[in-house]
């Protein structure tokens, strides 16, 4: 028998509702419990809830503005 036969399979947090599941193969919807789950977890994100901490990025208006000084401070050398 090899290692993995006997080794139990990791158990982890689902990250919408906490419940318990087990990490296989057969489970996918890994890492959470259900699809209901990972669609919400899905929804949170397309509705900005769940965020990546960072600086804003910049949006179209504002690169066109700093293109431009960067034009006019060229053009004063």
């Amino acid at each position: 028998m090899s290692p993995h036969d006997t080794a139990r399979p990791l158990e982890v947090a689902c990250p919408q509702c906490r419940k318990k599941v087990l990490w296989r193969e057969e489970n996918a919807y890994r890492p959470f419990c259900s699809k209901r789950c990972r669609l919400l977890d899905l929804g949170a994100w397309a509705d900005e809830s769940h965020r990546i901490a960072g600086e804003p990025a910049m949006d179209e208006t504002d690169l066109d503005a700093l293109l431009a000084r960067a034009d006019r401070d060229g053009d004063a050398s």
